[in-house]
């Protein structure tokens, strides 16, 4: 376990939960590649922060019961952990939102480079969430 990659993790997700976007933009690198969920593949800090814009209007997410991974040198990370989230604004192409409330089992993958996020390669279960929110 690297300790400053795992606290650089965790500041991610506090950052995330608190909603400080700003101070959670600056943790990524300014060419951060995000490869979202069952979707594509995004690159740069702005492209992340529209993104954040899109999934802010949409969703209201915490983050719980975080379980932070690394490898020795800190350059790879995993981290496993729930969403508690809202559905609280129809998303285009998923079901209409109604408030449904979801509980969502979720992993995420990391390269870090020079101390901030390089790569962030996020995991759930579509079904799931689908099943979730009524679809």
């Amino acid at each position: 376990m690297n300790a400053g990659t795992a606290a650089l993790l965790q500041r991610y997700y506090d950052r995330f939960n608190a909603q400080d976007w700003s101070g959670f933009l600056e943790l990524l690198t300014d060419d951060v590649v995000h490869d979202i969920n069952q979707g594509g593949r995004e690159t740069g800090r702005a492209a992340f922060a529209e993104f954040l814009k899109r999934m802010d209007r949409s969703y209201s997410e915490q983050i719980v019961e975080i379980s932070i991974t690394t490898n020795e040198d800190g350059s790879r990370a995993a981290v496993e952990f729930v969403v508690l989230g809202t559905y609280k604004n129809t998303d285009e192409g998923l079901p209409p939102a109604t408030g449904q409330q979801y509980r969502l089992p979720a992993g995420a993958f990391f390269d870090i480079r020079d101390g901030k996020v390089a790569r962030i390669s996020n995991y759930y279960n579509l079904q799931d969430w689908l099943r979730q929110v009524g679809a």
